[in-house]
């Protein structure tokens, strides 16, 4: 079949043209015919083996991509999480990791969103457990996943959106997106940091999802530092290092502060908690994606051309999409 395939590691996808099809294995696996795969970061990063997820994996030849869009033999067209590659013609997946898809929705957004979907709905409604009125601030919002959050976290209740970003653009658009207020992380560390005091002032923050960690977290943390008094409790979820994996935190941070520190990625979420984002919010963003009212850009590009885009670099905010 033809498929991206990493035979080495750090070594970038070839395209080939007789690879091996996958077989399922057992009663939950079924093979289906590929549409559309999307390529994440998360993708590239286990490609190249620099993902903590495959720090003990012995390396084989394998074909790239962890979901997309296909057809099962009776051509019921579905969302799934693939057993093995998905940028191939060919993939296994699990049954029970599969979503019908509504008619409406092409393959390119449906194989786009649910990756920006497991990292924006996950961390909203299980680790920061949004409620009805709440404040969210998005750090990173710019990028695929940030945008999405910010258009969900208004579908789960939130009254008031504060966005920040590099990409001044980007930034503008969110506005009409669900964002009441935007900050650009270009100002110097001051301003940031006065504008961040200022919103938790005037609002105080209940939630930060952070795609970005690094330097930024550093003084978003100091920006919600308490003074000695009663502080307002804020559950901070980090769900990328865009920025840098590690910061310096100071102890006297988390003792003057209400504040909770927790992670949302592959490797935290419950078993149940994969349930229901495979029983009920996939679908409902599929939905909300098929009626209009949930949106991604994605750039398209033929299988063929795999090895020429995969290191690319993509318009901020658009998720790359092979069609096989």
């Amino acid at each position: 079949m033809k498929a991206a395939v990493v035979f080495h590691k750090g070594e970038l996808p070839k395209y080939v043209v007789d690879f091996p099809a996958p077989v399922a294995q057992n009663e939950n696996e079924v093979l289906i015919s590929v549409k559309a795969s999307a390529v994440k970061n998360l993708d590239k990063m286990r490609a190249s083996g620099k993902h903590y997820s495959t720090a003990h994996e012995e390396w084989t030849a394998k074909v790239v991509g962890g979901d997309g869009v296909g057809l099962l033999e009776d051509g019921t067209r579905i969302y799934g999480i693939g057993v093995t590659g998905m940028v191939a013609e060919k993939a296994v997946i699990e049954k029970d990791r599969m979503v019908k898809l509504p008619e409406e929705i092409d393959d390119a957004t449906a194989a786009a969103l649910p990756n920006a979907v497991m990292g924006s709905a996950l961390a909203l409604h299980f680790r920061a457990a949004l409620k009805n009125g709440e404040t969210v601030l998005i750090n990173g919002a710019t990028g695929v996943t940030g945008k999405i959050a910010v258009q969900l976290a208004k579908h789960y209740g939130a009254k008031k959106v504060i966005a920040t970003g590099r990409n001044e653009q980007s930034l503008q658009d969110l506005l009409s997106m669900g964002a009441d207020e935007i900050i650009s992380l270009k100002q110097d560390d001051e301003t940031f940091i006065a504008r961040i005091k200022n919103a938790h002032k005037q609002n105080p923050i209940d939630v930060v999802i952070d795609y970005l960690w690094g330097h930024s977290a550093e003084m978003i943390l100091s920006s919600l530092k308490g003074n000695g008094g009663f502080s307002h409790r804020t559950r901070y979820v980090t769900v990328g290092g865009m920025m840098g994996d590690n910061i310096t935190l100071s102890s006297s941070i988390l003792r003057s502060t209400d504040i909770q520190i927790s992670g949302s990625g592959i490797g935290s979420w419950s078993r149940d908690e994969v349930k229901v984002l495979i029983t009920d919010i996939l679908p409902d963003m599929f939905q909300l994606a098929a009626d209009g009212k949930l949106k991604i850009e994605t750039v398209l590009v033929p299988l063929t051309e795999v090895e020429q885009i995969w290191d690319a670099n993509i318009d901020g905010g658009k998720r790359l999409v092979i069609l096989i």
